[in-house]
């Protein structure tokens, strides 16, 4: 019997292959959305999957500012942050968030969803997220990626 036939393949940083891939989040719901781009950045989808490397694609989100929450969310979701301070607390609603920059609702969502480490932190940087159609990518080719 050969055994190196058994050998268990892992990734590593040089043989991955990453593609480039846009999403439109026009009328999306924010947390379907962003649980189906982790799982794209993360590199779930691929047969190849390790979890200790980046093995993810490189994901383009564009039209942020239509993102869609249910419910009241716009109204009631709150995100919390702290300066370190005493009574350095901060809170801002959803709507809130939205006005002052749209990208970082959806930059949130995403970033949640991916794990507290520092491979989490190199997996994010592979987030484009950007307002309106326009984004400088175009020489990488993204092909469009449907939910």
């Amino acid at each position: 019997m050969d055994t190196l036939s058994y050998k268990t393949v892992f990734a590593n940083k040089s043989t991955v292959d990453k593609k480039w891939w846009i999403v439109d989040a026009d009328s999306q719901i924010l947390g379907r959305l962003s649980s189906e781009v982790a799982k794209v950045l993360r590199g779930k989808h691929k047969p190849s999957y390790s979890p200790h490397v980046d093995c993810g694609d490189n994901v383009i989100i564009i039209n942020s500012e239509k993102i869609a929450l249910t419910g009241n969310k716009w109204k009631e979701k709150e995100y919390i942050s702290h300066s370190g301070y005493p009574g350095g607390q901060r809170t801002i609603t959803a709507e809130q968030l939205r006005e002052k920059d749209a990208r970082k609702v959806v930059e949130k969502a995403v970033k949640g969803m991916l794990p507290k480490n520092r491979l989490g932190r190199e997996i994010f940087r592979n987030l484009y997220v950007y307002e309106g159609t326009e984004h400088p990518h175009e020489a990488q080719k993204p092909k469009e990626l449907k939910f």
